[in-house]
C-alpha cells in the first residue's frame, strides 16, 4: 500500500472514531438534577471533600466554595483553597455565578473569564442542605461538597455511588485534604 494511502486511510479512522466518541457522549442520559434548589439556603460556605478536579484543583488543599446571592440574581463566588499543602500558597478565585429560571435552582453558569461560562448542575442537595453533589453535562468534572470538613464515610460513598449512577469515571475522583475544625 502507497504511503499517501495508508494516510488517506488512517485520517479516515481517525474521523469515524471521532464521530463514534461524539455520538457515544450524546448518547448519554441526560443528568438527574436535583428537584428543586431553595437558592438562598443554598448560599455560604462549602468545603470540597472530593472532586474530579478541574486543572487547578489537582493538588488543592482545605477547598472552600463560598456563594453569596447579589440583587439581580447573580451569585458572587469565593473560591479558595491551598496549594500543594496546607502551608502551601493560599488562591482565590471569584467567578460569577448565573442561576437559570427554567432549571428549578439547579441549573447554574459559572463565569471564570468573560464573556466565556461553564454550564454547572446541581445533581443533589440534601433536605438540611449540609450535602451537595454538583456536576456538568459533559461528566468532565464534579464536587461532593458538605458544610464541614469531615463528612461520614457512608455519606461520602452514597454520593460517589450517585455520581457513577449518573455516568461519571468515580476513579478519576480526589478525595481534598481538609483540616477538621
Amino acid at each position: 500500500m502507497k504511503p499517501a494511502e495508508k494516510l488517506r486511510r488512517l485520517a479516515v479512522s481517525a474521523l469515524l472514531l471521532s464521530v463514534l466518541e461524539i455520538g457515544a457522549c450524546s448518547a448519554r442520559p441526560p443528568l438527574v438534577l436535583a428537584e428543586h434548589v431553595d437558592v438562598p439556603r443554598f448560599m455560604g460556605s462549602w468545603f470540597v471533600i472530593a472532586c474530579i478536579p478541574t486543572r487547578i484543583e489537582r493538588d488543592a488543599y482545605a477547598a472552600v466554595e463560598s456563594y453569596q446571592l447579589e440583587p439581580g440574581g447573580r451569585v458572587r463566588t469565593v473560591f479558595s483553597f491551598r496549594k500543594g499543602g496546607f502551608d502551601g500558597p493560599a488562591k482565590r478565585y471569584h467567578p460569577t455565578g448565573f442561576i437559570h429560571p427554567e432549571g428549578n435552582g439547579a441549573i447554574w453558569d459559572m463565569q471564570f473569564i468573560w464573556p466565556l461560562r461553564a454550564d454547572y448542575r446541581i445533581l443533589y442537595v440534601d433536605a438540611d442542605y449540609t450535602l451537595t453533589v454538583i456536576g456538568r453535562p459533559q461528566r468532565d468534572f464534579a464536587w461532593i461538597m458538605a458544610r464541614s470538613p469531615q463528612i461520614a464515610p457512608a455519606d461520602y460513598e452514597r454520593l460517589r455511588t450517585l455520581l457513577l449512577q449518573q455516568g461519571y469515571d468515580v476513579s478519576l475522583l480526589r478525595q481534598v485534604p481538609q483540616q477538621p475544625p
